[in-house]
This record gives C-alpha cells, structure tokens and sequence, in this order.
C-alpha cells in the first residue's frame, strides 16, 4: 500500500510498526453541534482506510477520540444553560447516529479528554521534569523553543507560526508560538484539580496523552498513522507531534494523513460565512448510502465541492450498481471475481485512489450486464457478481441495500401504503380480467412516478428517477 505521507509531502509505501498490524488514531469532533458535512467527510476518509488495510489482512486498532471539554462547549452551556455532561452526551449521541447513517463504523476505542485527566496530567508533569513546561497567569506552556524539530509537519515559518499565535496570545508567553496544555478555570467553568491549579486540558494535549495511553508502542514511533483534517495541521497536529516528540522520545506517528476541505457551491464550509451544512439536513432529503457514495466519490485529499448537481449525478453512478443488483435476485453469492478484486485494492492501495476504484465498479457493472444479456440465466455467473457486491459492500460501505428498497428511497410510509393499496386492487382487477381498471390503476401509479414490474414473484414497484 503506498500512501501520502503529509510529513515528507510525497507517496511512501506502508509499514507497519508492527507486521500485520495497524495502529491508526484519527481527531475526532469538538462536540458542542451537529456534525456537518465536514465532519462526513474526514470519517468516510478513515472509514475507507480501514476498510482496505482490513482487506489487506492488516489487524487494525483504531482510535478516534471526542473533545468534551473546550472553549465552544463552555460557550454553549452558557448560551443554553446546560450542563456540561447534558450538551455532550446529546452531541456524541447525534454525531453517532449520523455516522451510522453513512456505514461508518465506530472506531474500537472512542476515549474523551474528560476520562482522560489524570493521563493529561501525568503526561504534562513529565514535559515538566524535562523543562519542556512553564507556568504563567492563566495556565501551563509548551516552550516551543526547546523543540528543535518544530514545524516540521506543517512546514510553516516563524512569521506565520507568530502571527496566528498573537491573535490568541498572551503577553506573558515566552514565546507567540507556545501553546496552552493546562489552562486555569475562571469563575462558574468547568475545572479538575491539578498540581498547577483547578483547570482544564488544553486541545492539543488531550490527543497526545490519548494516544500514549491506548496506542502507543516502544520504538521510532509510537502509532502507524494518524489522521485527520487538513485544517489541523497547524496548529493542532504540529503541537500534537511536538509534544509527544518531546515527552517520549519518539516520533508520535510514521504517517501523517489529512483529508481536503468541503465546499458548498465553492465556497469553504465556514459557520462564519454562514453556510455550514449539517449533515442531518442532508440526510433528511438523502438517504445515507448516496451521501456516502458522493462524499467518497473524490479522492480523500482533495477539496470536496458539495452541490446537488453533482451529488444527483453520483446517485445515478450507484443506481446502475442497484439495477444490476436487481438483475440477479440470488441471495447468496459463490467467490468473488479474482481479477475484480486485486483490480479493485490495487487502485485502493495507490493512497486510495477512488476514481480508479470505482472505474473498475464502473467496468464490472457494464461487463456483468453485456453478459446478462446474452446470457440471463446462467446462475453462476449471477452468484459470482453477488459474491462482488458483498465484496462492494465490505470495502466501500456501499451495496447493501435490497434492490427493490433502494429504488423506493425517498417514499413515505404514507405513500407506501396507498401505493401498494393501489397495486393490490390492480391485481384483483387483473385476476377479474377486468384489464380497463388495471390499466387505470397503472397510470394513477405512473403519475405518481410509481413503475411497476410483473414478476414470477409478484408485481413489485419503484419510484421512477428523474
């Protein structure tokens, strides 16, 4: 497998610290709202990752964390009067549902940097005796100073790295570039005891400790990979990287591994541009397998353009997978198409190259159907392309569904019921011969945007797409 390395800005193969197994941690969500098409976007990345390291034989141990205590969360108990565990447990809980939405898996270990105080705080009295650590006014520092390595994730210069530190600064800092790893509470806040003073974890911190406790191995490095948007490169994962660097004496990850930005119509997601797009909005109009399908459909690093052109061309892309689907009506598939498949992760192990990935769906679902054609009943060929499908479904999360029931996505259970009293009283009339009214019902049901098909099993029915 080779995959772009954010560290060295080029292509590396994969190896593992240890053989045959991955360790990966990924930034996981701030939870103070709704998880947005952002957050979408980075957990199909690494949902997609680990589904092709584990068809590789890699064992996987996968982390990805929640950030239950933050400035925005202190924000919104006071805007809502809520308790801290109230806003977050609703917000985990939301962001959970939305994900299985899309067929993310839960990660194996889902820590919080609430149940991990006392790791955060051994980890910072351990940069302390190392005098990687100050104390002033409002909290405990990371001398970025000391670290001679600094920047050498983000590549950023001194310059930009101090201009973006005096707009949060503080003018006691040795240095506009230190970051906060404890931070002093202030009246009515959240706060934990400390040796330094009641407070709480600053950002970065939380990940670092995080990872030590559930993942970190002796060596050159201490995890395989570590992920997350390409917005937190700096200055989140180069203080990550630099305090583990500095705690450990090891490098914290081999490979760093960030996804592209989410646009709407062009235009950066950003809640201060106001057009931040929840994903439970998406949802409400799509159904969480075409999101997925759209959302992977571009190639993890690059930036995502989200609009509804584009995502109803990529439901048509998934619709001719469904209609082959359709086709066969077996159950149970035999083995997977060899060449399918090593085609298939060959193009996934090229730093998951999707347009090649799903090139290769695109050829197989063509092929499958010029072979039909000449060739409708042949029930090993039939077994061999559910057999694919399955395959489909275990890497790209994507196929899942019944046939029948994805092309009815979008019907309320109100309208299936007087859909299907409509299709039952056409068959009463058919049975009658009674062809006048049958025909009738028929073109109700097409006015509708209902097609129905007369089956060996039945009549079964879809929504006509647009």
């Amino acid at each position: 497998m080779l995959l772009y390395n954010s560290l060295s800005k080029k292509k590396e193969e994969f190896i593992p610290i240890e053989k045959n197994k991955a360790k990966i941690y990924v930034c996981g969500p701030t939870v103070y709202d709704d998880a947005h098409l952002g957050h979408a976007r980075s957990a199909l990345a690494f949902d997609l990752l680990r589904r092709v390291l584990k068809a590789d034989g890699y064992q996987v141990t996968f982390v990805k964390n929640f950030t239950d205590i933050d400035d925005k969360i202190i924000a919104k108990m006071d805007e809502s009067g809520k308790s801290l565990e109230e806003i977050v447990s609703k917000y985990i809980q939301r962001y959970k549902e939305d994900m299985q939405a899309l067929g993310i898996e839960d990660a194996d270990i889902e820590p919080k940097a609430t149940e991990s105080i006392g790791d955060i705080i051994d980890f910072i009295k351990n940069l302390e005796e190392k005098d990687f650590a100050y104390t002033i006014n409002d909290g405990v520092y990371f001398n970025t100073s000391k670290d001679t390595q600094y920047f050498s994730l983000s590549g950023r210069s001194v310059d930009e790295a101090q201009n973006q530190s005096r707009v949060e600064g503080n003018s006691e800092k040795k240095d506009p570039k230190d970051f906060a790893m404890w931070k002093f509470s202030k009246e009515g806040e959240p706060s934990y005891p400390s040796p330094w003073g009641d407070g709480r974890p600053g950002w970065h911190i939380e990940c670092s400790a995080m990872i030590k406790k559930h993942l970190a191995s002796d060596g050159t490095y201490q995890i395989d990979i570590h992920g997350g948007g390409a917005d937190l490169i700096f200055p989140h994962h180069e203080n990550e990287a630099c305090q583990s660097r500095c705690e450990s004496d090891q490098q914290l990850a081999r490979y760093w591994m960030h996804n592209g930005f989410v646009q709407i119509d062009g235009e950066k997601m950003s809640k201060s541009l106001g057009n931040s797009f929840f994903l439970k909005d998406a949802l409400k109009v799509y159904d969480g397998e075409i999101l997925r399908f759209y959302l992977l459909s571009s190639h993890y690093r690059a930036n995502f353009n989200f609009n509804e052109e584009d995502l109803l061309s990529s439901k048509k892309r998934l619709d001719k997978l469904y209609r082959l689907k359709k086709r066969i009506a077996i159950d149970k598939g035999s083995t997977v198409n060899k060449v399918f498949k090593k085609d298939l992760l060959d193009a996934l192990n090229d730093d998951l190259n999707i347009s090649a990935a799903l090139a290769v769906v695109d050829e197989m679902v063509v092929n499958s159907n010029e072979t039909l054609d000449h060739e409708p009943k042949n029930k090993g060929l039939k077994k061999e392309i559910r057999s694919n499908i399955i395959l489909l479904e275990e890497i790209l999360g994507i196929g899942k569904l019944g046939a029948y029931a994805y092309f009815q996505i979008g019907i309320s259970d109100e309208e299936k019921v007087k859909i299907e009293t409509l299709i039952l009283k056409r068959n009463e009339a058919k049975q009658a011969k009674d062809y006048k009214t049958s025909d009738a019902i028929r073109d109700e049901l097409q006015t509708l945007g209902i097609q129905i098909m007369d089956t060996a099993e039945g009549a079964v029915w879809e929504k006509v797409q647009s």
